[in-house]
Protein backbone atom coordinates (compact mmCIF):
# COMPACT_ATOMS: atom_id res chain seq x y z
CA UNK A 1 0.00 0.00 0.00
CA UNK A 2 1.20 3.57 -0.59
CA UNK A 3 2.41 5.73 2.27
CA UNK A 4 1.09 9.20 3.05
CA UNK A 5 1.76 12.02 5.48
CA UNK A 6 -1.06 14.25 6.64
CA UNK A 7 -0.63 17.44 8.64
CA UNK A 8 -3.79 18.89 10.11
CA UNK A 9 -4.37 22.17 11.93
CA UNK A 10 -7.17 22.32 14.49
CA UNK A 11 -8.70 25.44 16.02
CA UNK A 12 -6.89 26.98 18.97
CA UNK A 13 -9.89 26.84 21.31
CA UNK A 14 -10.06 23.02 21.26
CA UNK A 15 -7.94 21.03 23.70
CA UNK A 16 -5.08 18.68 22.94
CA UNK A 17 -7.32 15.75 23.91
CA UNK A 18 -9.87 16.81 21.30
CA UNK A 19 -7.14 16.92 18.65
CA UNK A 20 -6.07 13.42 19.73
CA UNK A 21 -9.71 12.36 19.45
CA UNK A 22 -9.75 13.53 15.81
CA UNK A 23 -6.72 11.33 15.17
CA UNK A 24 -8.44 8.44 16.97
CA UNK A 25 -11.49 8.72 14.70
CA UNK A 26 -9.20 8.58 11.68
CA UNK A 27 -7.51 5.48 13.11
CA UNK A 28 -10.90 3.89 13.80
CA UNK A 29 -11.92 4.56 10.21
CA UNK A 30 -8.73 2.90 8.89
CA UNK A 31 -8.79 -0.29 11.02
CA UNK A 32 -11.70 -2.16 9.32
CA UNK A 33 -10.13 -1.69 5.89
CA UNK A 34 -6.70 -3.00 6.92
CA UNK A 35 -5.06 0.45 6.80
CA UNK A 36 -3.08 1.89 9.69
CA UNK A 37 -1.46 4.98 11.16
CA UNK A 38 2.28 4.30 11.43
CA UNK A 39 3.34 7.64 12.92
CA UNK A 40 1.53 10.17 15.08
CA UNK A 41 3.06 13.41 16.33
CA UNK A 42 1.41 16.28 18.16
CA UNK A 43 3.39 19.45 17.41
CA UNK A 44 1.54 21.68 19.83
CA UNK A 45 -0.21 25.03 19.66
CA UNK A 46 1.65 27.16 17.14
CA UNK A 47 1.14 30.54 15.53
CA UNK A 48 -0.31 30.59 12.03
CA UNK A 49 1.34 32.57 9.25
CA UNK A 50 -1.97 34.31 8.58
CA UNK A 51 -5.48 34.26 10.01
CA UNK A 52 -7.62 31.28 9.09
CA UNK A 53 -11.32 31.58 9.98
CA UNK A 54 -10.48 34.28 12.58
CA UNK A 55 -7.85 32.08 14.28
CA UNK A 56 -4.28 33.22 14.86
CA UNK A 57 -3.06 29.94 16.38
CA UNK A 58 -3.74 26.28 15.79
CA UNK A 59 -2.99 22.79 17.09
CA UNK A 60 -0.75 20.95 14.62
CA UNK A 61 -0.68 17.18 14.23
CA UNK A 62 1.29 14.94 11.84
CA UNK A 63 -0.01 11.51 10.82
CA UNK A 64 2.01 8.91 8.90
CA UNK A 65 -0.48 6.71 7.04
CA UNK A 66 -0.20 3.32 5.39
CA UNK A 67 -3.49 3.29 3.51
CA UNK A 68 -5.27 2.80 0.22
CA UNK A 69 -6.00 5.92 -1.87
CA UNK A 70 -9.75 5.46 -1.41
CA UNK A 71 -9.34 5.44 2.38
CA UNK A 72 -7.24 8.62 2.25
CA UNK A 73 -9.86 10.31 0.10
CA UNK A 74 -12.57 9.37 2.63
CA UNK A 75 -10.38 10.64 5.50
CA UNK A 76 -9.92 13.98 3.72
CA UNK A 77 -13.67 14.23 3.17
CA UNK A 78 -14.33 13.67 6.88
CA UNK A 79 -11.64 16.21 7.86
CA UNK A 80 -13.19 18.81 5.57
CA UNK A 81 -16.57 18.28 7.29
CA UNK A 82 -15.10 18.60 10.80
CA UNK A 83 -15.57 22.16 12.09
CA UNK A 84 -12.58 21.90 14.44
CA UNK A 85 -10.12 21.31 11.57
CA UNK A 86 -8.96 24.52 9.92
CA UNK A 87 -6.63 23.03 7.28
CA UNK A 88 -5.09 19.72 6.32
CA UNK A 89 -2.65 18.58 3.69
CA UNK A 90 -1.87 15.05 2.55
CA UNK A 91 1.14 14.09 0.44
CA UNK A 92 2.41 10.76 -0.81
CA UNK A 93 5.85 9.73 0.45
CA UNK A 94 8.29 6.88 -0.16
CA UNK A 95 9.05 5.93 3.46
CA UNK A 96 7.83 6.94 6.90
CA UNK A 97 10.73 8.02 9.11
CA UNK A 98 10.58 6.60 12.62
CA UNK A 99 12.71 9.48 13.92
CA UNK A 100 11.00 12.62 15.20
CA UNK A 101 10.14 15.16 12.53
CA UNK A 102 12.13 18.36 12.01
CA UNK A 103 9.57 20.35 13.99
CA UNK A 104 9.91 18.19 17.10
CA UNK A 105 13.69 17.93 16.87
CA UNK A 106 13.94 21.72 16.63
CA UNK A 107 11.75 22.07 19.72
CA UNK A 108 14.06 19.79 21.72
CA UNK A 109 17.08 21.85 20.60
CA UNK A 110 15.35 25.01 21.86
CA UNK A 111 14.76 23.38 25.24
CA UNK A 112 18.44 22.44 25.55
CA UNK A 113 19.62 25.96 24.71
CA UNK A 114 17.08 27.87 26.79
CA UNK A 115 19.48 29.04 29.56
CA UNK A 116 22.52 30.86 28.24
CA UNK A 117 23.91 32.24 31.47
CA UNK A 118 23.57 35.62 33.12
CA UNK A 119 22.67 38.51 30.87
CA UNK A 120 25.54 40.97 30.41
CA UNK A 121 24.98 44.67 30.80
CA UNK A 122 23.75 46.09 27.52
CA UNK A 123 24.96 49.12 25.68
CA UNK A 124 22.44 51.40 27.36
CA UNK A 125 22.08 49.57 30.66
CA UNK A 126 24.70 50.49 33.23
CA UNK A 127 23.13 48.21 35.80
CA UNK A 128 21.95 51.13 37.94
CA UNK A 129 18.21 51.52 38.06
CA UNK A 130 17.01 55.08 37.87
CA UNK A 131 14.06 56.34 39.80
CA UNK A 132 11.74 59.23 39.08
CA UNK A 133 13.96 61.75 40.89
CA UNK A 134 17.16 60.64 39.10
CA UNK A 135 16.02 61.50 35.60
CA UNK A 136 18.07 63.88 33.51
CA UNK A 137 16.59 67.14 32.35
CA UNK A 138 17.07 67.93 28.69
CA UNK A 139 17.01 71.41 27.30
CA UNK A 140 16.33 72.36 23.72
CA UNK A 141 19.16 73.88 21.74
CA UNK A 142 18.77 77.62 21.34
CA UNK A 143 20.34 77.64 17.91
CA UNK A 144 17.76 75.38 16.29
CA UNK A 145 15.65 76.84 13.44
CA UNK A 146 12.45 75.96 15.29
CA UNK A 147 13.34 78.21 18.20
CA UNK A 148 13.99 81.12 15.85
CA UNK A 149 10.59 80.54 14.24
CA UNK A 150 8.88 80.42 17.63
CA UNK A 151 10.59 83.62 18.65
CA UNK A 152 9.08 85.50 15.70
CA UNK A 153 5.55 84.43 16.60
CA UNK A 154 5.87 85.58 20.17
CA UNK A 155 7.09 89.08 19.26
Amino acid sequence: MPLYETVLIARNDVTQQQVEAIADTIAAQFEPEGDSIKKREYWGLRSLAYRIKKNRKGHYMLLGLDAKPASVKEMERLLSLNEDVLRFMTIRIETIDEAPSAILSRKSDDRERSFRGPKPAGRFDSGRKRGYDDREEFTARADSPRDEYRGRDEE
